[in-house]
């Protein structure tokens, strides 16, 4: 658990899916998709499942859950350790500019090392400039360019 002053951040749980899933959905919005509402669910499940390599943390401000990020460990062919993928960050716009937003990857940076990870890595659109003049500050910027192909 990271907390400072103002705000916690915490592993999320079961009975935090009431305070999660209102940000969740702003989260879509803001990328301008939707998901079905059986993923959104298999999402919770995982999150909040500790078997599961897939990880979420709360960001509260009192009793106010404001972000999350959510996190995939895997393993890949370049380590013997597992890789943290940054999947998911979400901060609400009445608390952005406040340092959350970097408390939750550098939380993130903590809980991959916790767990041995080697490094951790995200993606994010190009064209999100607040965010990466944040992502700037705190990572290196690779030249690697994403390709993708949908299988569904």
């Amino acid at each position: 658990m990271t907390q400072s002053s103002n705000f916690t951040i915490k592993p999320l749980q079961t009975n935090h899916f009431d305070d999660w899933l209102p940000l969740w959905q702003a989260y879509l919005t803001f990328y301008e998709t939707t998901l079905e509402n059986t993923i959104s669910d298999n999402t919770w499940q995982n999150l909040t499942n500790t078997q599961s390599k897939i990880d979420g943390f709360g960001a509260w401000l009192q009793d106010e859950m404001v972000g999350f990020v959510h996190t995939v460990r895997h393993p890949n062919t370049w380590n013997t350790s597992d890789c943290c993928y940054l999947e998911d960050l979400f901060v609400s716009d009445n608390v952005r500019g406040q340092g959350m937003g970097r408390a939750l990857i550098q939380h993130v940076y903590a809980f991959a090392n916790d767990t041995d990870c080697n490094r951790v890595y995200w993606t994010t659109q190009e064209h999100n400039l607040t965010a990466r003049r944040l992502y700037d500050t705190i990572a290196s910027k690779t030249d690697m360019v994403q390709y993708r192909h949908n299988l569904s």
